[in-house]
């Protein structure tokens, strides 16, 4: 772990944003250069099952885009406990890697961040984003509903102070067909 001796820094960009449920000492707002936000990742075990998944977000490589999320400052003493937690958390495909985050407050860390590649079992990809958003309104999984998870996330965004046109699209499309039932 590329961090300093006496903690790590792990990037939140989706659930983690609103539902950290790991011990940290400091947190923030904070951005990852070249990479975007994206519903192309299929949850088998959290928002969906493993016969109907539902879609989590993953990180996509974008030249010249930022991704706006959570930087958490965990504790050296809780470190290894806090990754396995973590780990199990993104088992469906997602793997650490590591990532530089400027910080809200100034100044850059070295973290790390679980990302879902193209290669992983649970990879759904790009759709039409109607079928994404009825995928998401109809899907959910042992952790709650997939509609739930985004929502959440849209409005933690919002809070951050961050616009996302992916989210904020599927937000609005979810909602739409929320209306029509």
């Amino acid at each position: 772990m590329s961090n300093s001796a006496d903690s790590a820094w792990v990037f939140g960009y989706g659930s983690l944003i609103w539902n950290p449920d790991i011990p940290y000492t400091e947190s923030c707002r904070a951005s990852l250069t070249g990479y975007s936000r994206r519903f192309w990742q299929g949850s088998h075990d959290h928002r969906g099952l493993p016969e109907k998944p539902g879609r989590v977000v993953t990180l996509v490589p974008a030249p010249g885009e930022i991704c706006v999320g959570m930087a958490y400052r965990i504790p050296c003493d809780v470190v290894r406990d806090t990754f396995e937690q973590l780990d199990h958390r993104e088992k469906n495909g997602y793997q650490r890697h590591q990532a530089r985050l400027d910080l809200s407050h100034g100044g850059t860390v070295d973290s790390l961040v679980y990302i879902a590649d193209t290669q992983n079992f649970a990879y759904l990809g790009d759709a039409p984003m109607a079928d994404l958003a009825r995928q998401i309104y109809h899907a959910a999984g042992p952790s709650g509903s997939n509609l739930h998870y985004l929502l959440a996330l849209a409005d933690a965004l919002r809070k951050l102070n961050a616009h996302d046109e992916h989210v904020f699209e599927l937000e609005y499309r979810v909602l739409q067909i929320q209306k029509e039932h």
